[in-house]
């Protein structure tokens, strides 16, 4: 009789401002060249915050389902109906979330992004990771939340990296690990301490233009994330 249960699943607002968007296209009610509303008009009518709008645009428009152009605003993309269902339905399986399956592909992301950052890198990319690396350190010397410091760090390294799918696949992935790793781990002092050394390396390592040792760098500066994956 027990088997006849099944799993409750809880939905985010960005599940369910995605459902709504495949309800609107599947009924018609939304065609492939229609325009979104803005994000902010769009985030009242939902009754959530932009950010959750924001997010779902975000994946929508890595999977080709959504696109946004300059001066014209976000706009569905000129495909089936069919595909555009496909396509949503994978969008939604990806937030259920494998967790260890994201570690794996963060690090194939990140080891790879830091090597290309290290040899694609300008004056302005090396600008741009240290303001991120020093703010983070900033954060941490005050006692504050440096989540979004530390964030930035590696989105600017992906930057860098000149690889703009690398860069939208962190978007996607990086914050549902850093959520994970924020409710399970205590984070102190020493981990702090610890986390500044390794950005530094990585950066020194990019300034250097090393890739393979940035690479291995950011590989050891993951390893906690790794053990963390593995014991979920």
């Amino acid at each position: 009789m027990i088997d006849n249960f099944s799993e409750i699943k809880v939905e985010t607002p960005v599940d369910k401002i995605i459902r709504q968007i495949r309800s609107l296209i599947t009924s018609g009610q939304l065609n492939p060249g229609d325009k979104l509303p803005p994000e902010r008009k769009l985030a009242e009518k939902l009754g959530v915050s932009r950010t959750h709008v924001r997010d779902a645009i975000r994946k929508l428009e890595f999977y080709g389902i959504l696109k946004t152009l300059p001066q014209s605003g976000t706009l569905v993309a000129g495909m089936g109906i069919t595909a555009l269902e496909g396509l949503i339905t994978d969008v939604l399986k990806l937030e259920k979330t494998d967790f260890k399956s994201l570690v794996e592909t963060r690090i194939i992301l990140e080891t790879n992004g830091a090597k290309s950052a290290a040899e694609r890198r300008t004056p302005e990319d090396i600008i741009e990771i240290e303001k991120t690396m020093l703010a983070y350190e900033g954060k941490v010397k005050s006692n504050q939340s440096a989540v979004e410091e530390d964030l930035m760090f590696h989105l600017k390294i992906a930057e860098a990296s000149k690889n703009a799918v690398l860069k939208s696949l962190m978007l996607i992935i990086t914050p549902n690990i850093v959520k994970s790793f924020i409710q399970y781990k205590v984070c102190d002092d020493a981990i702090d301490n610890k986390v500044i050394k390794e950005h530094r390396a990585i950066f020194q390592h990019i300034i250097d233009g090393n890739g393979e040792a940035a690479s291995e760098a950011m590989k050891e500066h993951l390893r906690d994330v790794i053990e963390f994956g593995k014991s979920i």
